[in-house]
C-alpha cells in the first residue's frame, strides 16, 4: 500500500526549513533586484505553457514547487520594484512593508468585527487617524481601509447618492418615478474609477459628465459650472464631483477650494481622488496642496503609491463616517454576538465582510521611517522629477508636456516631422521596455503621445534616472540617423 502523506499542516520543523529558504531568497532578491531585466520579453502564454495542464492530484515537495517559482514565475515578472522600473507612479516595496507582510500572513485574521479582531480593528483606527493627522484632515473626518481607491470612491459615490436619493439602500434606483437621473463630474483628466463607480451603483456610466481642463491640465471651473446648468435645465440632478489631487497622466492638480465653492452651491458631495498626490501633504512646504480639503465630504489616498506602504493599501476618509455606516450596515443573526460591544465594526463600512489586517504593514512602514524619513524620500523623488525636467530644458530635442507638480515628468521628443513624432515617442517607450533594461509608459495628452516618467521607489537613485535618460537619448539619436540616411 502506497505511503500516504500525513494529514494537518506541514511538520513545524521543515516548514521552518522552507521559511529560513525564503527568507534568504527574499534578501537575496531584494539585494540583487537591479541585476533581472525589469521586465521579460516574453509572449502571451509562454508560463502558462510551460505549466502542468492537470491539476496535481498528489501533494508536491516543497523544494519542486519553489523550484517553479526561480524558473518560471520570477523570470516572468515585470519588477515593479526594480530601480529602473519608472512607469506609472514607481510605487516601491520597503524592508518594513515587506515584514508586515510576512507577519501578517501566519496571523490571517479576519478584521471585520472588534470581537473577531481587537488589536487589528484598533490598529486600523489609529493608523487612520496617524495619517489623517498627517494630511491636516479635520477631526471630522474618519475612515476605512480598501484595498484600492477605485473601491474607495465606490463607496463615497454610494454615500452621496443615498444622501441625494434617500432611501436608495432599501428600494434601489430603477423604475421610481420620484427620482432624476442623476450626474457625477470629474475632469478629462481624472480616473476612470468614477465610471467604474457609476456602472456599479446603477448610476450609469453615461452620467459621468467630462469636464473640460486648463493649459495646466486642471479641472476649469467655468466649464464645471456651465455643464451642471446646462444638465439642470435639461431636467437632471447633480449629485457629484470627483476633484483629483494627482491625476494618472500628469499628477496634476484640480483647482479644489472653486470646485468646493460650486458643489456647495449645487447641494453636491465633493470627493477628492488623493490616491497618489494626496500623500504630497506630509511636507511642510507642500501644504498648498490641501487647500481646499477640508470643504470636501470624502478624500481618499493610496499609501501604496507615494508612502511606501507595499500593495494593496487604500483610505477613504468621509466627513461623519456614519453618513457610510448608515449605507452600508447589516448584521445578520450569525454575526449578532460578535457584534455586541460598543466597538467600531469595520464590516459595517463597506461590501466587504471579510477583511485583511492591512494596517500591520502600514503601521510598520510609518513608524520605521517616520512622517520626516517619509517627506526626505518624498523630496529626493521631487528633486529627481526636476533634474530630469532641466535635462529635457536643455535638450532641444525634447519638450516638456506638462508641468512638474510631482514626481511625475511628461515629455516628448520633438527632432521629427510632426506626423511621425507620435510613433517615434511610442517606440522608445516600447524600444526600452523590450530591452529589460528600463520600464516607462506613454500617455496621450491634447491628442499628442508623450513619454511619462514616474518616480517613487526608494532604491533608485540620481544615476538609475540618468541611465534612463541616456537610453532615451540614444534610441531618439538613433532614429534621427536613420531619418537622415532615408533622405540622402
Amino acid at each position: 500500500m502506497k505511503d500516504r502523506q500525513p494529514l494537518g499542516d506541514v511538520p513545524p520543523e521543515e516548514f521552518r526549513r522552507q521559511l529560513h529558504e525564503l527568507v534568504d531568497w527574499i534578501a537575496d532578491y531584494r539585494e540583487k533586484i537591479e541585476t533581472l531585466p525589469v521586465a521579460p520579453n516574453a509572449k502571451p502564454g509562454a508560463i502558462i505553457g510551460a505549466l502542468p495542464k492537470q491539476a496535481p492530484e498528489e501533494g508536491e515537495p516543497f523544494d519542486r514547487i519553489f523550484t517553479d517559482i526561480r524558473r518560471l514565475i520570477v523570470p516572468g515578472m515585470v519588477h515593479w520594484g526594480h530601480p529602473m522600473f519608472l512607469g506609472y507612479f514607481g510605487w516601491t516595496t520597503t524592508g518594513p512593508g515587506i515584514l508586515g507582510e510576512i507577519i501578517t500572513a501566519p496571523l490571517n485574521v479576519n478584521a471585520m468585527t472588534w470581537r473577531t479582531s481587537p488589536a487589528a480593528t484598533e490598529l486600523e483606527t489609529l493608523v487612520i487617524d496617524w495619517l489623517r493627522q498627517w494630511m491636516q484632515l479635520p477631526k471630522e473626518f474618519d475612515g476605512v481601509i480598501y484595498d484600492t481607491a477605485s473601491v474607495g470612491v465606490m463607496h463615497a459615490l454610494a454615500v452621496a447618492r443615498e444622501q441625494a436619493a434617500p432611501e436608495a439602500r432599501k428600494l434601489g434606483l430603477a423604475g421610481r418615478g420620484d427620482l432624476p437621473r442623476f450626474r457625477i463630474y470629474a475632469s478629462e483628466q481624472a480616473h476612470s474609477s468614477a465610471e467604474k463607480a457609476a456602472i456599479a451603483l446603477g448610476l450609469g456610466e453615461e452620467n459621468v459628465q467630462r469636464v473640460g481642463c486648463d493649459a495646466d491640465f486642471r479641472l476649469d471651473p467655468s466649464a464645471l459650472s456651465e455643464m451642471i446648468a446646462r444638465d439642470r435645465r435639461a431636467k437632471f440632478k447633480p449629485l457629484a464631483t470627483v476633484a483629483t489631487v494627482g491625476t494618472t497622466s500628469t499628477a496634476s492638480v484640480d483647482p479644489v477650494s472653486e470646485i468646493a465653492k460650486i458643489c456647495r452651491e449645487h447641494k453636491m458631495w465633493l470627493h477628492i481622488d488623493g490616491a497618489y498626490g494626496a500623500g504630497l501633504a506630509l511636507l511642510p512646504e507642500q501644504k498648498w496642496v490641501t487647500s481646499g480639503w477640508s470643504k470636501a465630504d470624502s478624500l481618499v489616498v493610496n499609501p501604496h503609491k507615494m508612502l511606501f506602504v507595499p500593495l494593496d493599501f487604500s483610505v477613504l476618509y468621509v466627513r461623519d463616517l456614519e453618513r457610510l455606516r448608515r449605507v452600508f450596515t447589516l448584521v445578520p443573526e450569525y454575526l449578532r454576538g460578535d457584534t455586541v460591544e460598543a466597538e467600531k465594526n469595520y464590516m459595517d463600512y463597506g461590501i466587504q465582510l471579510g477583511r485583511r489586517f492591512r494596517a500591520l504593514k502600514a503601521w510598520m512602514v510609518f513608524r520605521a521611517f517616520g512622517r520626516a524619513g517619509m517627506a526626505a524620500r518624498i523630496r529626493e523623488h521631487l528633486r529627481l522629477a526636476n533634474l530630469l525636467a532641466n535635462w529635457i530644458g536643455i535638450d532641444n530635442r525634447f519638450e516638456l508636456s506638462a508641468p512638474v507638480v510631482m514626481p511625475v515628468v511628461c515629455f516628448r521628443f520633438i527632432g521629427a516631422p510632426e506626423k511621425e513624432m507620435d510613433k517615434l515617442n511610442s517606440e522608445i517607450v516600447e524600444r526600452i521596455n523590450a530591452s529589460g533594461r528600463a520600464y516607462l509608459t506613454q500617455t496621450r495628452l491634447r491628442g499628442r503621445t508623450v513619454m511619462r516618467i514616474g518616480l517613487g521607489n526608494v532604491l533608485t537613485t540620481e544615476e538609475h534616472l540618468r541611465k534612463a535618460w541616456e537610453m532615451i537619448r540614444d534610441i531618439a539619436g538613433q532614429r534621427e540617423m536613420a531619418a537622415s540616411e532615408c533622405e540622402k
